[in-house]
């Protein structure tokens, strides 16, 4: 009897432990993954690869998203999630930093057009 009273109080605190063992594990971040691969692939579609102030971030993006699938691999998910959150991040800069370039681009485009109107009218009411 003595030795099932040991069993007893010896059990529970079994259980605790595989339960705060089994809870501490952290989870895959899949959706995390996704997103950061996701925000990289509009980036690199809206040609982040060829302006040169996004192509950086593109570039730490990737290799951020790469870090993190070895992370996944080697179990170590927590760390994964807060590098996959980086490279979001840098895949997003690099997507704002794309559109800039190409509104800068436009907007030079619109202006050089107005002022070849304008130039045009000018010539002309002097002729």
């Amino acid at each position: 009897m003595p030795g099932s009273m040991k069993m007893t109080s010896v059990l529970p605190l079994g259980i605790s432990w595989l339960v705060i063992g089994c809870g501490g594990s952290f989870p895959e971040p899949t959706q995390k993954l996704a997103d950061a691969e996701s925000a990289h692939r509009s980036a690199r579609e809206l040609g982040a690869d060829r302006k040169t102030d996004a192509q950086l971030n593109l570039k730490l993006a990737q290799e951020e998203i790469d870090a993190a699938k070895a992370q996944i691999k080697a179990g170590d998910n927590r760390r994964a999630e807060f590098i996959l959150l980086r490279a979001k991040a840098d895949a997003e800069l690099a997507l704002s930093l794309s559109r800039e370039t190409d509104a800068k681009r436009e907007t030079t485009a619109v202006i050089d057009t107005a002022n070849a109107v304008q130039n045009a009218k000018a010539n002309g009411a002097t002729q």
